[in-house]
């Protein structure tokens, strides 16, 4: 006996429903504009905070806190720049950077500036 429900079969999709609608060129080209800028705002946001307290990056290993700072900014730098170059391969991804990045890219923007 199982315990799914009656009619349970109605819910579960078997496929994921394609959309009609394509992107069209300059959707994917804003998309990816706006992707790129939000990546590279959120790379600088990410140098600029794991910058060591004391004078120069040369001595971060006199702290401990400045050892780990940089460290750790250094590997979400790398992550973050390798991310970049990953383009989106379908059209929903373009679609969703599109919005998303007309949100996103102004508060990294601002985040950006106070940081600095």
């Amino acid at each position: 006996m199982s315990s799914v429900p009656i009619g349970a079969d109605d819910w579960v999709r078997s496929e994921r429903p394609s959309s009609d609608a394509k992107v069209v060129a300059r959707q994917r080209l804003a998309g990816v504009l706006l992707r790129t800028l939000f990546i590279i705002s959120l790379l600088v946001v990410i140098v600029r905070v794991s910058m060591p307290q004391t004078e120069s990056v040369w001595t971060a290993y006199a702290t401990t806190g400045d050892l780990i700072r940089v460290t750790l900014g250094f590997f979400a730098s790398l992550w973050i720049a390798a991310q970049l170059f990953a383009l989106p391969r379908d059209d929903d991804s373009h679609r969703v950077w599109l919005y998303l990045g007309l949100a996103a890219v102004p508060f990294a923007l601002i985040c950006m500036i106070g940081t600095w």
